[in-house]
């Protein structure tokens, strides 16, 4: 069994400022991720509301944001967290690479998105249906394509779909979208994007590949067969928290995130949370930075609590 001070579950935005902030501060620093560093923000086609980029590339701010963090020597470990549990004040992770204990842990595993549960939808997986309008969105170059979701993800990302589709198809529930005012009036400003509202996607249809989606109008009730070569997904998204059992301890909300205080520190004392996983109001790259920062400076805090500080003398210096 590995034992360490700081261990750090994800390295999306808020995880790696985690470790910014543990590492300035002196802390031992283990960062454990299953992915590619960045986290969700590597399937973003495009950021302007993280202060200091006018507009960066999702994989491109990720890039930094890891290159940044190793600036400061934290260890990565590339795993998969199995599970967690805290008893008698032990903190113990378990991963597929072995086992690890922990005077205190940040839980980052960011979020992922969810499946809308339309009929077909499974089916077409790989097959016209995608998740990542940056991954896929090429192959979709000169053709129909549908968007599922009026939040600002759904939005933005039919959006940059229109650069490569011939037509876009947002298609939502409600009469307005979720998602703020300047990400709605640049989307619908664009000729290549048509609204379908108060619309629910029944089925995704076609032959070999996706070939048209069936929505159903909320308020008519009518049924509207829309040709398409392509379905993107965005209905929202829930914490990466496979891993964390009832039995552990930490309370969470009712749409399973994690409750923490102010602090980011969770019912579990030496326990914090960061980002995506956090119940919150706005989940956004600049608030997963904040919570991580937060969250790093409260765990130094605790660790000097319960005395597990090293000796001031034996710290490696970190200048800021």
């Amino acid at each position: 069994m590995t034992k360490r001070q700081l261990t750090i579950i994800g390295a999306g935005p808020a995880g790696l400022t985690a470790a910014i902030f543990g590492r300035r501060a002196g802390l031992d620093v283990l960062v454990l991720e299953k992915g590619m560093a960045g986290g969700q923000i590597n399937i973003t086609a495009g950021i302007e509301n993280y202060p200091g980029f006018k507009l960066a590339g999702g994989m491109e701010l990720g890039k930094i944001f890891r290159e940044h963090a190793e600036k400061f020597g934290p260890e990565f470990m590339e795993c998969s967290v199995e599970s967690v549990s805290f008893r008698d004040g032990n903190k113990t992770v378990v991963t597929n690479k072995g086992t690890i204990e922990t005077c205190a842990l940040i839980i980052a595993s960011g979020a992922s998105f969810v499946k809308s549960g339309c009929k077909g939808e499974d089916e077409f997986a790989g097959r016209g249906v995608s998740y990542c309008a940056v991954c896929d969105g090429a192959f979709f170059t000169d053709a129909p394509v549908a968007v599922i979701g009026g939040g600002d993800s759904a939005v933005e990302e039919a959006d940059y779909l229109a650069r490569f589709a011939s037509k876009v198809y947002v298609i939502h529930r409600g009469d307005e979208f979720r998602a703020r005012k300047s990400v709605v009036d640049r989307a619908l400003a664009n000729p290549k994007i048509e609204t379908v509202m108060n619309s629910v996607v029944e089925e995704i249809a076609g032959g070999d590949l996706v070939e048209r989606v069936i929505a159903r109008n909320g308020k008519s009730g009518k049924t509207r067969e829309i040709p398409v070569d392509g379905v993107f997904v965005y209905v929202g998204s829930a914490p990466n928290l496979g891993f964390l059992t009832n039995e552990s301890g930490v309370k969470r909300a009712g749409n399973g995130r994690i409750i923490t205080d102010g602090k980011m520190e969770t019912s579990v004392k030496g326990v914090f949370a960061a980002g995506d996983v956090r119940e919150k109001y706005l989940r956004q790259v600049v608030t997963a930075a904040g919570d991580g920062a937060t969250a790093a400076a409260a765990a130094g805090e605790y660790l000097s609590k319960i005395g597990t500080l090293p000796d001031l003398k034996q710290r490696q210096h970190i200048t800021a």
